[in-house]
């Protein structure tokens, strides 16, 4: 495990062992989270190597996979560079898989055939015999666990590479200050001044659209997703309502269909709505936002960034899409919009999501020789993860985690598998999830745990109602041998023919 700092070199690290696979003969498989950041590894891999980099990813069509399939089998590709279905890629010679940004949860399939890209890649690496790297700023709380387990080696970059020095991150308490479009006074204040002196400022906000929901002021109607337990997102530019969950959108209202009242309320801010306010703002700045909405077309997302790359005295807005590997040499303050998301979700692993991405973010400030401030508006200044991720770094953090993962008895400290069922309606998910319940309760020992089946967070999804049963126990192959045991039984009920169901075994989210 590579444990370094934004910005410490991860991807030298990389390239130097690479260089030694290529002079053995060998073959190295690299993969990264997102397509958006092939092109410029790309670009790197062939300038430092001198060889043919093949790319795989879902942005390729069939001819181009093929012979990128075919270059690797056969030897001909010394270096395989790819997105997470990349790790199925036969290779004649294989010397080395590399999976960069290993705590990002882009390396799970979650629909149809479900893997772990990252632990498919220790197993193959292991299978193989061949070393794996596992290169992060911010190391998934499993790969830490894995460590301390004696499993995996880590080594650490604690320093920036070069004269650069790591940025310095703030709290912003957002309580009680007079707001812009969610953005205090004192962010913009700042923002101004790394503007005043040609910098560029990143802000950030995980939510694109420009408002997350639509209200009626005089009689509270809310503007709902018809397939989905979800709010339409209002899409200023388009004038349209879009559900970001089943994808479903229509024309917005243009006055309230249950009381006729023409005032209608935009409540929440996303980019769209940032974007606008900054305009506002900063009329002199040029304003460039980077999200799903923004980079539909086809290479719409290499030319902004090679406005940005080209540009001085701008503001980046953008979701995630921003804060992972990209380098922004003139960005020297970031401000991070609303950090509190993570602090109040159900879902267990939301704040180590919530920290990983402050620091991704944060990392982008001050990659050159000017130095980086990271701001974060929170209306929790106070509270003991923030204070710890702020004050001590993210080691402590994660080990504070730990600590409140295993006294809850939680994954890694213990194995978690998650049956779920979905219909059209209710009953036949219920159902089919309490018979494998009382499958499972005969067949295990009292140190299995079971939990449901009871509606998922979300329980309404793209029109179809969504049931889940999660199981626990203590060790792997306890759960694995008792799985293996009743899945013959499961796949032959009646029941399950009413349904649509899976078997996740290691799930990123309960959601």
């Amino acid at each position: 495990m590579l444990d370094g700092v934004t910005g410490s070199g991860k991807t030298e690290v990389y390239l130097q062992l690479i260089r030694k696979i290529i002079d053995e003969g060998k073959q190295a498989l690299v993969l990264v989270p997102e397509i958006g950041l092939t092109p410029q590894m790309i670009q790197r891999f062939q300038k430092r190597l001198g060889c043919p980099v093949s790319v795989l990813h879902s942005g390729l069509n069939d001819t181009e996979r093929l012979h990128a399939w075919l270059a690797a089998r056969d030897g001909l590709a010394p270096v395989i560079l790819g997105t997470r279905s990349a790790i199925f890629t036969p290779m004649k010679n294989p010397g080395l898989i590399v999976i960069d940004e290993e705590h990002d949860a882009s390396f799970k399939q979650h629909e149809g055939f479900r893997y772990s890209a990252r632990d498919l890649a220790i197993w193959r690496a292991k299978h193989n015999r061949i070393p794996v790297v596992l290169g992060s700023a911010t190391p998934s709380v499993e790969s830490l666990y894995n460590v301390q387990q004696g499993r995996f080696t880590r080594i650490e970059m604690p320093q920036r590479a070069g004269e650069a020095s790591p940025p310095k991150l703030h709290l912003l308490d957002m309580r009680s200050q007079p707001m812009h479009e969610g953005l205090t006074d004192r962010l913009l204040q700042i923002a101004q001044q790394h503007l005043d002196n040609n910098n560029q400022v990143l802000l950030f906000l995980n939510r694109r659209g420009f408002a997350p929901a639509m209200m009626c002021h005089e009689c509270g109607w809310v503007a709902h997703c018809q397939r989905c337990d979800s709010n339409m997102t209002y899409h200023h530019n388009e004038r349209r309502l879009r559900c970001h969950h089943c994808g479903a959108e229509r024309a917005s209202e243009k006055s309230c269909p249950q009381c006729q009242s023409s005032e209608l309320l935009t409540v929440g801010a996303g980019t769209e709505r940032i974007e606008v306010a900054l305009q506002e703002k900063f009329t002199n700045v040029e304003i460039i936002r980077i999200d799903r909405d923004t980079t539909r077309r086809k290479g719409s997302l290499h030319s902004l960034l090679e406005r940005v790359k080209n540009g001085q005295r701008q503001i980046l807005l953008g979701t995630q899409m921003l804060a992972k590997g990209h380098h922004f040499p003139r960005v020297t303050m970031v401000g991070i919009i609303d950090a509190d998301q993570g602090l109040h979700s159900a879902e267990f692993r939301a704040p180590e999501r919530m920290a990983q991405l402050i620091l991704q973010v944060a990392g982008r400030a001050g990659r050159a020789e000017q130095p980086g401030e990271v701001y974060i508006q929170t209306h929790h200044p106070d509270h003991p993860l923030l204070q710890s991720l702020i004050q001590q770094g993210y080691g402590a953090f994660a080990e504070e985690v730990l600590t409140e993962r295993k006294q809850a008895g939680l994954p890694p400290f213990t194995a978690m598998a998650l049956f779920r069922a979905e219909a059209p309606g209710r009953e036949a998910p219920l159902a089919f999830l309490a018979t494998i319940r009382e499958i499972l309760a005969n067949h295990a020992n009292s140190s299995l745990a079971l939990f449901g089946p009871m509606p998922a967070p979300m329980e309404k999804r793209a029109g179809r109602y969504r049931t889940q049963l999660i199981v626990q126990a203590p060790q792997r192959t306890g759960l694995q041998s008792i799985l293996h045991a009743v899945l013959p039984e499961i796949e032959s009920l009646k029941s399950g023919q009413k349904v649509r169901w899976s078997l996740d075994v290691d799930p990123l989210d309960t959601y």
